[in-house]
């Protein structure tokens, strides 16, 4: 692999105006295939194998005038103090509000009269209109948008308070001013990392040109391929993040190669042989991590690994061509002017501060060993206590509308009117349906947790019957959770009196749902992920004990990071420092997809400086001093990698959406875990304990295993490369590489 990478950096650094063409080329057409696109349909939400997804498959079948899927909306008068909704005059404004709903789009599926359907609450302060449409909320024009926000703005002005709650006012999320932050630090630390503005340009503008290329493509296909908008705000934070790292990686070696005096066309060849063959290893393991998700059978986590996946393949592919086709235009002015003066000025180079930690570390194993283990194991205690589930409107800021609606229905009728369950009641092989409606109605009533249940509603063919239950807790509560569990037992005991099948759904149910397939599916996946980079690393490195120690590294970064997730939006804990305004449960979805995107960071940062150690000690160092070597080669360009992706996933903190804010947080707190923690110190504590141990395999597992060759020995030794570099081969120059390196 090795000797292909290099081959193809030498052309791509040849023939750099054909390689920079096409990718500009390719930024055009897909940005104009963004810019043409249709509004994207809705990516209906479905889990199959469940029992609210076969409530839902079956309401579409027997009640086929009702748009399942279609989007809703609550209109919510609240009236001033010491008046009622009842008064004349405020029942006057309420209805007109009715008739301008009705009439303000052919879209609007039905609009229900609160004074007709008994919409008011008990003590009169408070009442909602219930509107349906026909389309998807993400089908909705925005003149029927108009119309809805419109349509209660002269109740308004009569001095009702009015809110719009329901999926009708989806929005996409913005992710504020601080993602720009997070890019302007990676700038930041690139310029102190290389010293030279071309050679820290040089990554951000690669990778950007790879996140237009993947999200515009994501824009492009979102309407056949049914994305919604969050997957392309989840591509661009993991595409920008591994598209800098990844061309960092590159040109680190590139400016090495150079150091130590090799051409500039045999540097690039270089480094993308070497550093090139880690990118394409670190960038499969992320896309396999990522498409690994679809073994979950979640058609929305399935379509945001691919969609993610995605985009690290476009990085990859920008890394191993554009990145040494710039390194052709930028020319030595990607040095920076230290560097160069340093290689004309030969001094004796200083211990870099990777040296003196690695040198620390292996002083003190134990210690650093237990003060890493110890300190992630409290960070995860809070992991104990993890509760998930989907956010509802009660977690959008208070500032919107939709919140303000979800307060007021809380206030005026109970929390549990924000989250009502659907119960579908299938009679067709019951000899008496309305006696058997009749028996799930008493059933579900006498259940604990429920505040009302509506009357029954049936299809024109009167086998299957539709019940509204309301819960007495709000949507997202274990209470709520319990009475969903409560109804279903009571069905299957009415199942076998009557033949009569009750199934339990609505958004409620189908959060309740997802979370619980999440939670099933959370281990195996995690054993597929820790399976599959033990065996990867196994290969990288030609050990047993070094693929163990990242696998089990891995494992206690991820639990740390849930732990701290937990702490600030399930407990609250520094909830106002993050702008967590409701604590609540953790995203069904965040776990996993945490997982899956940590796993291949973390093997990033394993394979980058490990794979130094392990160079020098194929080399005849002793397994301290390659532990030395590694640090002083790769903890300055690891370090920046991890603190560059930190930055791009903590911009997203300031998303509007709770889900955006919530993957941006737990993503930056693993990567500092996974980098700092575990990367810069638990590992080289453990590679200090076991010595020339962690560096066997035994012969039949040797001979077994195919060599990947990831840190380009095999290349080396194609090129006739000598272990001294004073040789007279003409790559010379090996006390100022020495210095650059210790830079670098």
């Amino acid at each position: 692999m090795a000797t292909f990478l290099y081959k193809l950096g030498r052309f791509a650094f040849r023939r750099r105006r054909f390689v920079a063409l096409i990718w500009v080329a390719l930024l055009a057409l897909s940005g104009f295939g963004a810019a043409s696109a249709s509004t994207a349909a809705s990516s209906s939400f479905s889990i199959p194998g469940t029992e609210a997804q076969r409530a839902f498959d079956l309401l579409e079948q027997r009640f086929p005038g009702v748009s399942a899927d279609g989007a809703t909306a609550r209109v919510v008068f609240k009236a001033p103090e010491g008046q009622k909704m009842t008064d004349p005059e405020n029942k006057a404004q309420v209805t007109k509000a009715v008739g301008s709903l009705k009439s303000g789009s052919d879209q609007v599926a039905s609009v229900a009269d609160p004074y007709t359907v008994g919409a008011v609450s008990k003590n009169g302060s408070t009442a909602y209109v219930a509107v349906s449409y026909k389309v998807s909320a993400m089908e909705l024009t925005d003149e029927t948008r108009d119309a809805l926000k419109d349509a209660g703005h002269a109740a308004q002005k009569g001095g009702l308070t009015v809110e719009i709650g329901g999926d009708a006012l989806l929005v996409i999320p913005e992710t504020g001013a601080t993602e720009v932050i997070g890019v302007t630090v990676a700038a930041v630390v690139l310029v102190i990392t290389f010293g030279s503005l071309v050679a820290a340009g040089l990554p951000l503008l690669t990778a950007l040109i790879g996140v237009g290329i993947g999200v515009s493509t994501i824009t492009a296909l979102a309407n056949p391929l049914g994305l919604d908008s969050t997957t392309s705000i989840l591509a661009m934070m993991i595409g920008l993040a591994v598209g800098i790292d990844y061309a960092l990686f590159i040109v680190s070696r590139y400016r090495a190669e150079l150091a130590e005096g090799r051409e500039r066309e045999e540097a690039a060849g270089r480094a993308v042989g070497t550093a090139g063959s880690a990118v394409v290893f670190a960038g499969l393991t992320v896309v396999i991590a990522l498409v690994g998700l679809a073994v979950v059978n979640i058609p929305i986590l399935t379509k945001m690994g691919f969609a993610a996946a995605g985009t690290v393949v476009i990085a990859v592919l920008v890394a191993l061509t554009l990145v040494p086709a710039m390194l052709g235009f930028a020319g030595k002015r990607v040095m920076g002017r230290k560097a160069r003066k340093a290689a004309s000025e030969p001094v004796e180079a200083k211990p870099n501060m990777g040296t003196r930690w690695a040198r620390f570390v292996l002083r003190k194993p134990v210690w650093v060993l237990l003060a890493g283990v110890i300190g992630l194991g409290v960070v995860a205690v809070p992991a104990t206590s993890l509760e998930m589930g989907l956010p509802d409107e009660g977690s959008q800021p208070t500032s919107s509308t939709q919140r303000r609606a979800y307060d007021l229905l809380s206030d005026g009728f109970g929390p549990g009117f924000n989250g009502p369950l659907l119960v579908v009641v299938d009679t067709a092989d019951s000899s008496d349906g309305k006696t058997a409606v009749k028996q799930v109605t008493d059933e579900i009533s006498g259940i604990r947790g429920v505040a009302a249940v509506t009357p029954a509603q049936f299809n024109k063919a009167g086998d299957t019957a539709m019940i509204t239950v309301i819960p007495k807790d709000r949507p997202s509560s274990t209470e709520t959770e319990d009475v969903v569990h409560a109804i279903r037992d009571a069905g299957a005991d009415i199942k076998s009196d009557t033949g009569a099948k009750v199934l339990v759904t609505g958004a409620t149910a189908m959060n309740i749902d997802f979370s619980q397939k999440m939670n099933d599916a959370l281990l195996p996946y995690l054993a597929l992920v820790v399976g599959l980079a033990f065996l990867l690393l196994m290969l990288v490195f030609r050990s047993v004990l070094v693929p163990l120690k990242a696998a089990l590294g891995f494992l206690l970064s991820v639990v740390a990071a849930l732990g701290a997730v937990v702490a600030v939006f399930q407990w609250g804990w520094l909830g106002s420092l993050f702008g967590v305004e409701q604590t609540g449960p953790i995203m069904s979805m965040m776990p996993i997809f945490m997982v899956g995107v940590v796993f291949g960071l973390a093997m990033d940062y394993e394979v980058f400086l490990v794979t130094r150690m392990r160079e020098a000690y194929v080399h005849g160092e002793k397994p301290g001093q390659a532990i030395v070597t590694g640090f002083r080669h790769g903890a300055r360009v690891v370090t920046a990698a991890a603190v560059i992706m930190m930055a791009v996933f903590a911009g997203f903190i300031g998303s509007t959406e709770q889900m955006v804010k919530m993957i941006g947080f737990s993503l930056a707190i693993a990567v500092f875990f996974d980098a700092f923690v575990v990367r810069m110190a638990i590992v080289p504590a453990v590679l200090a304990l076991l010595g020339d141990r962690a560096w066997s395999l035994p012969r039949w597992l040797d001979r077994l295993l195919p060599n990947v060759d990831v840190e380009g020995e095999g290349l080396r030794k194609q090129l006739g490369d000598s272990t001294d570099p004073q040789d007279g081969s003409g790559h010379g120059g090996g006390a100022e590489g020495e210095r650059e390196l210790s830079r670098v």
